[in-house]
């Protein structure tokens, strides 16, 4: 966004710090969480029966793995935006689907109501969907009532071209 608004630029002066600040906060969450990851891995290993993971350590070391890579999509966001000064839609769409991901599995299926399970269902399948739709739909252009796709050609047409 360019204005030459002086307080609008000074305003976003601000956010790009606070964003900055973010991402050094991120890699910071990130390192600790690597250090869990390892520390907890350790303990589970250490403590009899030693050497041996069992499913619920498993599944609580997955999760924690997982956990790390959701804060690593989340830095990579970060570091988008300061980029470009845009967030990207698929880039966030991409860490909630890591994110609900991580949630199913680590799930105990023992102790679950069928409702959470449901709402669960249905979360992933919005997501997937939406994730889908914007990976789709910038490739292909509905036109509406056809029921036919036509590709986005980045070159302008011989009509653009006569209308300039």
């Amino acid at each position: 966004m360019k204005t030459s608004e002086p307080l609008i630029l000074k305003l976003q002066v601000i956010i790009r710090m606070a964003v900055r600040l973010l991402a050094i906060l991120m890699v910071f969450v990130i390192v600790m969480g690597v250090v869990d990851v390892a520390w907890t891995l350790y303990q589970k290993l250490v403590n009899p029966p030693n050497y041996i993971l069992t499913i619920p350590d498993m599944l609580a070391t997955f999760g924690a793995f997982m956990a790390v890579l959701i804060a690593i999509e989340i830095f990579v966001n970060i570091t988008v935006y300061l980029r470009d000064d845009v967030i990207h839609v698929k880039i966030v769409m991409a860490t909630a689907l890591m994110a609900i991901a991580r949630k199913v599995i680590i799930l105990d299926l023992d102790k679950l109501e069928p409702e959470y399970l449901l709402g669960i269902a249905s979360v992933v399948m919005a997501i997937s969907i939406g994730y889908w739709l914007v990976v789709k739909l910038p490739q292909e252009d509905l036109i509406f009532g056809l029921g036919k796709h036509r590709s986005i050609s980045h070159t302008p047409t011989v009509e653009q071209d006569n209308a300039k």
